[in-house]
């Protein structure tokens, strides 16, 4: 299991990964995929790798948001 800053993932054992959020579960990989994803999530930094497998990171658009007028 690893837990740094709020994502966290755990590997079942029958090969499944399940990553969470806080509390939620964010993405339940399975077969080659979780493989995939051990491999990736110990080479590098794990939270990016978690982040970017359950399509939770930054899309760019934050500053564009921040200057919208519904946001001021």
């Amino acid at each position: 299991m690893s837990a740094a800053s709020g994502f966290s993932y755990e590997e079942w054992p029958d090969g499944t990964v399940v990553v969470t959020h806080g509390s939620r579960v964010a993405a339940r990989l399975r077969g080659a995929r979780a493989q995939e994803f051990l491999a990736e999530a110990r080479s590098g930094d794990p939270q990016l790798v978690m982040a970017r497998w359950t399509g939770n990171y930054k899309r760019g658009n934050e500053r564009t948001a921040k200057r919208h007028p519904r946001n001021n």
